[in-house]
């Protein structure tokens, strides 16, 4: 993709990243997530064991994190797998990111469902404050990526900003939410207009009794 992020040189990131580790809390957990599976199945721990890798770089780094060559090694020889069937899986999922980002990660989902309802308006509020596709911004706050289907189609249009979704978006509800984050704040996530989750705008419109 033209927008992709640029990925560092190797060199470069082995000298930051070579002697990767867990921290003390995190080897903790990733001896409780080993525990979830039985011997023999260690490679099935990979994927938490990414994330937990991808949010440790980013506590060390201020950001929301991403994952260097030589974590998803460690990552993969802690596994005992090959590092590529760990690489397959850090390029195919986009929960993980395998270039820096910044301390919020903006992905715009632009998929039919979102597109019809206004993800256009979206990435303009996004545009407007600086942000670029596949770009960090200089004061490293904000990285934009444009994804495919996040799963709240219904909530359409909507963003994920690290671990939160928010959705029923506008452009000056995405530009309201942009600037809480770049002051610090912690904008309240899901739908943004009057709505419960996925439950009809305004409220149910039967089974009132149930839902009340």
């Amino acid at each position: 993709m033209a927008d992709a992020a640029h990925i560092p040189d190797e060199a470069e990131t082995r000298a930051r990243w070579g002697n990767f580790a867990w921290t003390e809390a995190n080897a903790a957990k990733a001896k409780e997530i080993f525990a979830r599976y039985p011997k023999g199945r260690e490679h099935s721990a990979v994927m938490p064991l990414l994330d937990l890798a991808q949010r440790q770089v980013g506590a060390e780094t201020n950001t929301q994190g991403w994952l260097p060559i030589p974590v998803i090694e460690y990552v993969a020889e802690q596994c005992g797998m090959p590092y590529i069937r760990a690489l397959e899986v850090v390029s195919f999922y986009t929960m993980y990111n395998m270039a820096p980002v910044g301390r919020y990660h903006v992905q715009v989902c632009g998929t039919t469902p979102c597109m019809l309802r206004g993800s256009d308006d979206v990435l303009d509020a996004c545009y407007k404050k600086g942000l670029k596709k596949g770009a960090t911004t200089p004061d490293g706050l904000f990285t934009l990526t444009e994804v495919e289907c996040l799963g709240a189609c219904v909530n359409a249009p909507m963003v994920q900003i690290n671990d939160d979704n928010y959705e029923d978006l506008t452009f000056e509800s995405t530009t309201a939410i942009l600037e809480a984050l770049a002051r610090g704040e912690q904008p309240t996530p899901g739908p943004q207009v009057d709505r419960f989750k996925a439950a009809p705008v305004g409220g149910p419109t039967v089974l009132k009794e149930f839902a009340s």
